[in-house]
């Protein structure tokens, strides 16, 4: 590779992209003008953004209370932080009592009435008190006085037991009638619970004014409760400090220091570097490449003495050095307009200045994963206005791996820091909120995927160079009845393209019907639900697209009868990586744990005393048999037809990991994958993987059913594996020695003179 080639590259690229004036506005002219216009847009909106007032319907307030909730039709400013707040409660007073009630609980007629007048939008909420409601309250503080006055006077520096606990349940149960109870020593206590009937709240949650008055009411009644709680402490000669004996003092230790309101930047510029990056190299990539397409300028780059990968790095540096362009210009826009917006807010304050260094580091590979990506993807579009189409799906696979460091609870750890994008959103927003020495911890794996995803990246750029077939797909006109007609047709073994469709539909019928039982009160046994799952998620799509589109089922399902020793190792196989699968699976918990709730309820599922032969045929045999002939059989053999071997391995492996429910499966199911896609591929069968495949769900069936009494009662296991809360953990050199025993297998199994075609004979 001549470098100088790549460097005459790249400034062709950017004198290119400097003549177009959509690239210069899209890099340089809307990042400068975009926050600013919006920051401006804001406050001329902020006007109409105003808080309206709340209309509550008060309902039975006849008599005063005490102490006091109302005062002037309004409810007493005491309540509120500020006046501004108490105006906020527009009331209106109901004091007629309806004919029809049932004293002393809610009267029918009231409930009749204050729906009525929540769903005629007339009012907001409506607050209704239940008959004699004042009086009762009343006459529960007067019990409680003279329950004090009732009390001997020689205990009178100790004059009631005010608590909760060590209570005899049948004292309760005696005293209950008179609102007083004994602790079994003679000692008088209050009762905690009253009758007193609750007042109520009607409100609406299809309607946002609704729901925001409930929320106003709500905690003006949270303070007019305190207030009763105080007086009812008063009553029994407690002073008001008898329910809050202390204040919590707060104090904020980044106050004053540059990290004060990091936390609003953390959420904040990670996303925007990210976002910004996909956006400034996917314009340049789909001009750079499908634009060059519709000018004809194309073949003379590829006629010209630079090689393809020269043409791929040349191209590359300039998408790169835009992307970076891009993403500097938002993040200092956005910086700037948000600290001269929001600056004077106390919670608020300028960007922390380690930011800029954190940022900084993370901008190249960044940027250098997403331009090798558009490139990819640019290369592949037939025109400009192809290769924007696909910016919207590339943006919706990226933005929940955006937006998911932003939920609460997800903190930044090994399993996440391995999480393509995620971990490395996850590390700029944990160096941002200054703590260094918890993301130092994680740079290692996040830098690992980020850099891995790079060179991975660039590899597949180079190879859609160097297809001719990518590279020179021409435009053509959509024909209904043309694309009906290809589509439709029989073929020896399926495209990459039906192959997408079969796994795409195998998703999407395990979606809809997981949800569709989950709404019916159909009950289905374990075994039951994988009997289903197999043969109507799995199987039933694969037999309906073969049947359709495939002339040569045997060759496209690789229905070949195996060699022997193709067959025995495969079980070999089996066996020797049992611990190595274990201990993944394990570590794959330990790294992602499963949900409690999730977990309950899968134990739910799960037989009690499994019948052996029941259970081994399905939970093993079917799906070996029915995920192999869809996955390493249809599916491999369709992307096969297109792609490189290694490839439709990868992406069979994808769409089986994708079928299993849970996540922590699916990564297992991946690897497993990979492995039985090398198998299906070395051995040109598919009953080795079926072999492979019912062997290794059987063991994981018997080493899942092992206990810890079990554990103990057999003392060599103990030479194998240590007893952990999840189950056996092998140790490491048995799972060496697997591994080690499994590639022995291999070649024994698959001789290097094997790669001669399937008919020759190689001596078996």
């Amino acid at each position: 590779m001549t470098w100088r080639n790549v460097r005459i590259i790249f400034a062709r690229e950017i004198r290119d992209q400097l003549r177009d004036r959509r690239t210069i506005f899209m890099v340089a002219v809307l990042p400068v003008l975009l926050y600013p216009l919006l920051g401006l847009s804001f406050f001329q909106i902020a006007q109409f953004m105003g808080e309206r007032p709340s209309r509550i319907l008060v309902i039975g307030a006849r008599e005063p209370l005490d102490p006091p909730l109302f005062e002037n039709n309004r409810f007493c400013e005491i309540f509120f932080a500020t006046p501004g707040e108490a105006r906020l409660l527009e009331l209106m007073f109901f004091r007629e009592e309806p004919e029809t009630h049932v004293a002393p609980t809610m009267p029918d007629g009231w409930e009749a009435l204050a729906k009525e007048a929540i769903t005629s939008q007339d009012f907001d909420a409506v607050l209704v008190f239940p008959p004699g409601f004042a009086g009762e309250l009343a006459r529960f503080r007067e019990e409680i006085r003279r329950q004090l006055a009732a009390h001997s006077p020689s205990d009178s520096q100790n004059p009631l037991h005010v608590r909760s606990e060590n209570i005899a349940p049948e004292s309760l149960e005696e005293s209950s009638n008179r609102n007083e109870i004994s602790d079994g020593k003679g000692q008088p206590v209050i009762v905690a619970r009253s009758a007193i009937p609750s007042p109520q709240i009607y409100y609406s949650s299809a309607q946002e004014r609704s729901q925001t008055a409930y929320n106003r009411l709500h905690r003006v009644l949270e303070q007019w409760r305190t207030q009763v709680m105080i007086a009812n402490l008063a009553a029994a000669q407690l002073p008001p400090e008898a329910a809050r004996p202390f204040r919590l003092e707060i104090a904020d230790v980044s106050a004053g220091t540059a990290l004060q309101g990091a936390a609003i930047w953390a959420k904040i510029f990670p996303i925007l570097l990210v976002v910004w990056s996909l956006t400034g190299s996917f314009y340049p990539a789909v001009d750079l490449c499908a634009g060059e397409k519709e000018r004809g300028t194309l073949e003379t780059l590829l006629s010209s003495p630079a090689s393809r990968k020269e043409i791929v790095l040349g191209k590359l540096a300039a998408i790169t050095l835009f992307s970076m362009a891009t993403a500097v210009l938002n993040l200092v826009s956005m910086g700037l307009t948000g600290w001269l917006a929001f600056g004077n807010l106390p919670q608020f304050s300028a960007p922390p200045l380690s930011s800029i260094l954190w940022l900084g580091l993370a901008l190249v590979p960044t940027s250098a994963a997403f331009s090798c990506l558009a490139l990819g993807i640019a290369a592949f579009a037939r025109s400009t206005k192809e290769g924007q189409y696909y910016l919207m799906p590339l943006l919706f696979v990226t933005l929940p791996l955006v937006g998911l460091p932003m939920a609460r609870g997800l903190e930044l750890d090994l399993g996440t820091s391995l999480i393509p994008i995620t971990g490395l959103v996850l590390l700029l927003k944990t160096l941002i909120e200054g703590q260094i020495a918890e993301a130092l911890r994680f740079v290692a794996p996040v830098a690992a995927v980020t850099l891995g995803g790079c060179l991975l990246m660039l590899r597949w750029s180079v190879q859609q160079f160097n297809r001719e077939q990518v590279l020179f797909r021409e435009s053509e006109r959509f024909d209904v009845t043309a694309w009906l007609r290809y589509a439709t047709r029989r073929r020896p073994v399926p495209t990459p393209a039906l192959a997408v469709l079969c796994g795409v539909s195998i998703l999407l019928i395990r979606f809809v019907l997981t949800q569709s039982l989950a709404r019916t009160s159909l009950t289905l046994s374990f075994m039951e639900q994988a009997l289903i799952t197999q043969l109507v998620v799995v199987l039933l799509p694969m037999v309906i697209m073969t049947w359709l589109f495939v002339d040569n089922p045997g060759e496209t399902l690789l229905l070949r009868w195996p060699r022997w020793r193709h067959v025995l190792g495969a079980a070999l196989l089996a066996v020797v990586l049992c611990p190595a699968f274990t201990t993944f699976k394990l570590w794959v918990t330990k790294l992602y744990p499963v949900d409690p709730a999730i977990a309950e309820y899968l134990k739910q599922l799960s037989p009690g005393v499994p019948d052996w032969p029941t259970l081994l045929f399905v939970m093993a045999l079917v799906p070996a048999v029915c995920e192999e002939l869809t996955f390493r059989g249809y599916l491999l053999s369709g992307f096969q037809s297109g792609l490189r071997s290694l490839e439709a391995v990868v992406y069979s492996a994808v769409f089986f990991g994708l079928t299993h429910a849970l996540m922590q499966q699916s990564v297992v199911a991946f690897v497993a994958g990979l492995l039985l896609g090398m198998l299906a591929l070395r051995t040109r069968s598919l009953y080795p993987c079926v072999v492979y495949h019912a062997l290794h769900n059987g063991l994981g069936l018997a080493l899942g059913s092992i206990t810890a009494e079990f554990y103990r009662q057999h003392p060599w296991l103990e030479s194998l594996a240590n007893w952990t809360e999840d189950g056996l953990m092998f140790r490491g050199p048995i799972v060496a020695a697997g591994i080690l025993a499994a590639g022995l297998i291999v070649s024994w199994m698959i001789p290097p003179w094997a790669n001669r075609p399937a008919t020759e004979d190689d001596g078996d």
